[in-house]
């Protein structure tokens, strides 16, 4: 835990360092990657542009490919804007600055490095903190004037370039931080469950999933075809690894092999930028007709039939750089060629699964010669090594259920990439294969509820008293009270209709935005209204992850400028936004941490928490259950409901249900007379009649039972039980 705090603290200073204090840079410095065009029919066009301007030099080095057709004396309107706010408008005439080519502008390639003189001046006009706040969101845009010609007075060009300072809250520090604190906290809450502690461990997990749910919605944020400012496409980076999208070199070099050998093209954008230095790329940052401008780049068909599915390249300006936005943009942020990102996440996701499995086995093995060598009591995790295969199968649901939102939005998104046959094949079998699971998983559990509902007319009963129930099917249900069981029905729904506008929306991103609204919005009252989750802690956390979720929504339809505001309401808005979530992960993770500290640390971490109004804790297997006597033996099997004779080992996986339902709910009955039978061979056992079910069992009685149970081999549902049972299934009534 003294990690986990360390992991928390290192999150939030990262978070906030270039809010509350200068960046660390080795020096300072203003750059530019990509020149675009931003007038029809320039005359100056540039496929390559790298600006970096060094202050303490007083030069700027400058690194172009461009091509010009004008000729003519021109003059050089600059406008620089910061957030959308116009800081610096000159007008500079290159003869007077000794700008070679520029003094009068002749047609031809323009493609050697050099090295531009900025005079003090011109450095004084620069605020302080354009070069230390994160992803500083400043664009410079130069009108190219015609002095003379026929054309006079007219704008020849136009070119804008976006600037930044080198520094980004986009930090790997953030990521390993978000990422160690939502893992330990879920391995916290199976080292819980594997002591005993069931009630605390189902707290710790619930919190857990919703902030990986959150981390989640934020990286979803990153993966819409909205125009984004800067440091919102910084800050959903950081959470791009619950997405699966995590850059390794050797892997991508698999993919890439992999792509190629089964009939696809990858792409090479990665390398043109970072290996040979042949182009620029334009992350979009502000709204643009996509389409139209990489409409000469894309199949006739598609531009005859205005088809909203992009190609699958990414789109190549008719000057020869690129643009990425949307998922691509993510990609492209990430060192990952889009080709390759789909197989990214889905190999990862798997990967997870079995570093999960091989991790349970070996703690079973572990925990297996341990109690050999008595290095732990032999009742320690005793339900855990007899029981370690419908674990292993609950771990693995749970893991499917995280890994749900990429794998969905990462198949939906290669249906329209179409990167190579084997890929569309994968992208299919995954997607259909995961939503089948989960689907059957969901009704495997509303069917089960039924049948408690029916038998016991509670449908705790059944869910949380059979340990093969809750350890197999609770990841489903567990986070959310008993009578709210089915809400993982429109959750699986909210992921899969988020997926669908995420996939097939990119290039539409006020559809985008509109949806998002309505479904967070929809998110929001039902968690309000219905307030599903366990008790009100829990409820609270959710739906203040649910109410962010809904303002960035919000935010999101502002990026797209449907409301044509300032350029400053949309640069003070993705700030808004950025810190908004930044305080809130923060808090979320410091309310976990704290919580899952002291939960551990406390002598009994089931008494944490107060009983549930639905009663799971009385049927619930629990250390903190404990006893020594056979009269609190007695009552706890009387909280639940449980009667000597009446075995608690359902077979609720089996689907040939007794035709009668009174037939399954007095199960004990045959049981219970083989019993006597078996009284030839042995001493009398005491059972009890059916008759006597809904009627008190004296703590005698329930003893007497208990004890007769022990001393035979005939069991109550037909299988022998242990010798010396656990202190956990003695105190908690499970003697089976």
């Amino acid at each position: 835990m003294r990690f986990l705090a360390r992991a928390a603290s290192l999150l939030g200073a990262l978070s906030f360092a270039s809010v509350v204090s200068p960046a660390a840079a080795a020096e300072r410095i203003l750059q530019s990657t990509s020149l675009n065009s931003c007038q029809e029919n320039s005359g100056f066009t540039a496929s390559l542009f790298n600006v970096v301007y060094t202050p303490s030099q007083g030069t700027a080095h400058v690194n172009i490919s461009a091509i010009s057709t004008i000729e003519a004396r021109v003059v050089f309107d600059i406008d620089i804007t910061a957030y959308g706010y116009s800081i610096i408008h000159r007008v500079i005439d290159p003869c007077d600055v000794g700008l070679a080519g520029f003094c009068p502008m002749i047609s031809g390639k323009l493609g050697d490095p050099f090295v531009l003189p900025v005079s003090s001046e011109a450095t004084a006009g620069i605020p302080s903190i354009a070069y230390d706040f994160p992803d500083l969101d400043a664009k410079v845009k130069i009108f190219i004037n015609a002095t003379g010609g026929d054309r006079a007075g007219q704008s020849v060009a136009c070119v804008e370039a976006l600037v930044s300072n080198g520094q980004t809250v986009d930090l790997i520090g953030v990521k390993w931080a978000s990422a160690v604190v939502a893992g330990l906290a879920l391995a916290s809450s199976a080292f819980l469950s594997g002591l005993g502690h069931t009630n605390a461990a189902s707290h710790v997990a619930a919190n857990a999933l919703s902030l990986t749910s959150y981390f989640q919605a934020q990286a979803m944020i990153g993966l819409v075809g909205i125009p984004l400012p800067p440091v919102v496409q910084s800050w959903t980076q950081d959470f791009q690894w619950s997405m699966g999208i995590i850059n390794v070199g050797w892997m991508q070099r698999i993919f890439t092999w992999y792509q190629r050998s089964t009939g696809g093209t990858p792409s090479t954008l990665i390398t043109q930028v970072d290996s040979l230095s042949t182009v620029s790329v334009e992350v979009q940052k502000r709204g643009m007709d996509l389409f139209r401008r990489g409409a000469a780049m894309l199949p006739r068909s598609v531009v005859e039939h205005g088809s909203s599915l992009m190609k699958r390249a990414n789109i190549q300006t008719s000057y020869g750089s690129y643009i990425v936005y949307g998922i691509q943009r993510v990609a492209f942020r990430a060192g990952i060629e889009s080709t390759n990102l789909f197989l990214t996440g889905l190999v990862f996701f798997y990967i997870i699964m079995a570093l999960t499995t091989i991790c349970v086995v070996a703690f079973k093995g572990f925990c297996e010669v341990a109690a050999k060598n008595k290095w732990i009591k032999g009742d320690q995790f005793l339900d855990f090594r007899n029981g370690w295969r419908t674990v292993l199968k609950g771990i693995l649901f749970r893991m499917a259920l995280v890994g749900h939102p990429a794998v969905t939005i990462l198949a939906f998104w290669e249906f329209t990439q179409n990167d190579s046959p084997a890929l569309m094949v994968l992208a299919v079998f995954f997607l259909l294969s995961l939503n089948a699971v989960l689907a059957w998983a969901a009704y495997k559990v509303i069917r089960i509820a039924h049948r408690s509902v029916m038998l016991h007319r509670n449908p705790a009963y059944i869910l949380f008293s059979d340990p093969q129930t809750l350890n197999k099917w609770g990841f489903l249900y567990i986070q959310f009270r008993a009578s709210a069981y089915y809400f993982i029905v429109p959750v699986l729904g909210y992921t899969l209709v988020k997926a669908l506008f995420i996939a097939f929306a990119q290039n539409a991103g006020i559809v985008q935005a509109i949806a998002f609204i309505l479904i967070e919005a929809a998110a929001l009252i039902a968690a309000v209204v219905l307030r599903p989750w366990m008790d009100k802690k829990t409820n609270s956390f959710n739906i203040a992850i649910c109410a962010v979720n809904f303002i960035n929504a919000i935010f999101l339809l502002i990026f797209t400028r449907v409301f044509d505001q300032p350029g400053i309401v949309t640069g003070v808005v993705g700030v808004v936004l950025w810190i908004l979530n930044a305080v809130c992960t923060l808090v979320l993770l410091l309310m976990l941490i704290i919580t899952t500290g002291i939960i551990i640390f406390h002598g009994n971490p089931d008494g944490r928490y107060k009983f549930m109004a639905d009663d799971r804790t009385s049927f619930m297997k629990s250390q903190s259950q404990l006893a020594t006597t056979t009269e609190l033996n007695a009552l706890a099997m009387t909280a639940r409901g449980e009667k000597p004779g009446y075995g608690s080992a359902l077979d609720l996986d089996d689907d040939g249900d007794t035709s009668n339902p009174r037939d399954s709910l007095y199960r004990g009955q045959g049981s219970s007379s083989n019993s006597t039978r078996n009284s030839h061979h042995g001493p009398h056992r005491p059972h009890l009649d059916p008759s006597s079910i809904g009627r008190a069992v004296s703590p005698l009685s329930a003893s007497s039972a208990s004890v007769g149970r022990s001393q035979h081999s005939a069991s109550p549902v037909g299988f022998k039980p242990s010798s010396s049972p656990s202190h956990w299934q003695r105190g908690a009534g499970y003697d089976h």
